[in-house]
């Protein structure tokens, strides 16, 4: 039997991650724990490169005792990080930044209740950077110009109702996508400061969620979207409408990724979702680099990005068996010299292999996921008892499983259960005709797949029919409720974090800067006017008295996305019924647990949870 993988080594802090490289090239800083809380780093660069790093020689730059620092980028001009954090949760962020040479630290936007983003920086305008804030309208994101030498914050662009928006290389704001009331989406531009807006591209709502701003010049715009096609495609579009040239395309997978240059924002690489990624050179003077940065490891790189000459990379490595891997790449010499590893303690112990599958549905739409089964374990197939198995609903819904390194499933594998995840309707990378077969389906066909899924691993051999969880957070953790209350003949026991109860209220209490999109919620899960009928019987509230199976369901309490009051709703409606179920309320958390602590007290109860209903292993 492999060894038992501590859970503070699969949910605690990282050692490193997320390296980021100097403009000029000559310093490198990353998030590592610093007194138990995630920091940011930085040291200096040799003259061998990010390569020769001394990472003995880094100094801790920020003091965060409180949730840690998970976002950050360096100043247009280096010499200063800018990074982002909100208060307990409640998704608010503010923007921060220290100065590297004086060690001093700022909050660039003290409001209360406002939410900052970062819109956009560039090499050619280095004092300053553009940001989003809600502080006028709750809804919509005006864009101020924000002096990085003085702090100060001027509103350059009033919001008429735009979701998204992209700067120029002189940070002049260019193009803007705007909702419409049905669902749609448009994408406008205009030719300078102070021009007016004119639609370039309108997107039907059912290529609403394909819709991603690029990159801008004076005579071209680069856009993701699937219009035209069955799959999101990176597309150019001449700003004098004379015509659209596609740059990168799959007739069934999705364009996930764009990598550009640094100062001239001409686009290099593409990647495509897959089983796994496939990537694509848009650029012959990267074509040679791909090829060498892909012979580095046997897992998928994800280009991080690198010095403003465009003559270092970074790079990280995803494998489904090892710790993240990060590498610099010199292109001029065309060598990779390995940086860090984000968790080196992963690499003691075995590893469970991420084993892509695929099969149809009831009907007959093919699904995709990955099975990650016990290391160890008899092949599948061997004529062996199934596994206990977990089912891991992955959140959104519009989002994916994707191949690589997944600490929960690692967890459920070495704890001597099969973990299951698939890419149910609705979810991404399949192309437009698999997301928009989700629509208004939550509860519905959306859960029959998952169903399937534990029918198809039964007949496959791969589980034991009578020892299947259903595990998931956000949707997932609604998808969870539905299992335990819909399907619990299926499920011998569910784990809901930070789940919808109620559809109606989910809809309701939506956080107010969602509401220009409130048309696609209206859309893909039900318009509360229309369809409220609909949207409660998909409720797991509504059969909560039909529940069971033990569940065990985890709250943030200062989730703006998930209120806490969808947590409260059910776990009433239990305690009413005499329903065996635990609850774990997290004061200081939101979406989601940002804080190791209060992972680590979550993970332990799940443990307990899954081993006194399917019977394995639990570290004590």
């Amino acid at each position: 039997m492999v060894e038992l993988i501590p859970r503070q080594v699969l949910f605690g802090n990282p050692e490193r991650i997320g390296p980021a490289l100097a403009p000029d090239g000559r310093s490198l800083a990353w998030i590592a724990p610093h007194d138990g809380v995630l920091n940011l780093w930085v040291t200096a660069v040799g003259t061998g490169g990010p390569g020769g790093v001394d990472l003995a020689a880094a100094r801790v730059v920020t003091d965060d005792r409180e949730r840690g620092i998970h976002v950050f980028t360096w100043a247009p001009a280096g010499g200063r990080l800018i990074y982002l954090q909100d208060r307990g949760g409640d998704e608010n962020w503010r923007l921060y930044d220290v100065d590297l040479e004086t060690m001093a630290r700022r909050d660039l936007t003290p409001l209360e209740g406002v939410q900052a983003q970062i819109i956009a920086a560039h090499p050619s305008v280095p004092g300053s950077i553009l940001v989003g804030l809600n502080r006028d309208n709750p809804e919509l994101h005006d864009v101020y110009r924000l002096d990085l030498a003085s702090g100060v914050l001027d509103k350059e662009l009033e919001n008429p109702g735009f979701v998204d928006w992209l700067a120029d290389s002189s940070l002049v704001v260019r193009a803007a996508v705007a909702p419409q009331p049905d669902g749609a989406m448009v994408v406008v531009v205009r030719d300078g400061a102070g021009g007016d807006w004119r639609p370039i591209h309108e997107a039907p709502a059912d290529d609403a969620l394909s819709i991603g701003l690029v990159a801008i010049d004076e005579h071209s715009l680069l856009l993701l979207s699937s219009v035209g096609a069955e799959a999101t495609r990176l597309v150019r579009l001449a700003l004098d409408a004379s015509g659209l040239e596609v740059l990168a395309s799959d007739p069934e997978a999705d364009v996930v990724a764009v990598r550009l240059h640094p100062v001239s924002e001409a686009p290099q690489l593409a990647v495509l979702a897959r089983d796994r990624l496939e990537y694509v050179a848009l650029d012959d003077a990267v074509a040679g680099d791909l090829e060498r940065v892909r012979a580095v490891e046997a897992g998928d790189p994800m280009f991080l990005g690198g010095d403003d000459g465009d003559s270092t990379w970074l790079v990280g490595f995803t494998h489904d068996d090892a710790p993240l891997r990060y590498y610099s790449y010199d292109r001029p010499a065309r060598k990779a010299s390995f940086l860090f590893e984000h968790k080196p303690a992963l690499a003691s112990y075995q590893l469970a292999k991420m084993e892509p599958f695929s099969f149809a549905a009831r009907d007959g739409l093919v699904l995709h996921g990955y099975a990650t089964f016990p290391p160890g374990s008899a092949p599948p197939g061997s004529g062996r008892p199934g596994h206990p198995a977990v089912l891991l609903v992955h959140g959104g819904p519009w989002a994916r499983d994707s191949w690589g390194l997944d600490p929960m499933a690692q967890w459920m594998a070495n704890r001597g259960y099969l973990c299951l995840q698939v890419n149910y309707r609705g979810s991404t990378g399949y192309g437009k005709a698999f997301l928009n077969a989700g629509d208004k389906q939550w509860g519905a066909k959306m859960q029959d797949d998952l169903v399937d899924t534990v029918s198809h691993a039964v007949a496959a051999g791969w589980a034991d029919g009578d020892r299947v969880a259903i595990f998931g957070g956000s949707y997932g953790g609604y998808a969870a409720l539905v299992g335990a209350a819909f399907t619990p003949e299926v499920f011998c026991c569910a784990v809901d974090i930070v789940g919808p109860a109620n559809l109606l209220t989910l809809i309701e209490t939506i956080p107010p800067y969602w509401a220009p999109l409130v048309a696609q919620f209206h859309r893909r899960v039900g318009d509360p006017a229309t369809d409220s009928e609909m949207l409660w019987q998909r409720s797991p509230l509504s059969r909560a008295s039909e529940i069971r199976i033990p569940l065990l369901i985890a709250q943030g309490a200062n989730d703006p996305r998930v209120k806490v009051s969808e947590s409260t709703q059910i776990v009433e409606a239990l305690e009413r019924a005499g329903i065996d179920h635990e609850y774990m309320l997290f004061p200081d958390e939101g979406h989601g647990f940002a804080k190791p602590e209060n992972r680590l007290r979550f993970f332990a109860a799940a443990e307990r949870f899954l081993a006194r209903h399917l019977g394995g292993r639990c570290e004590e």
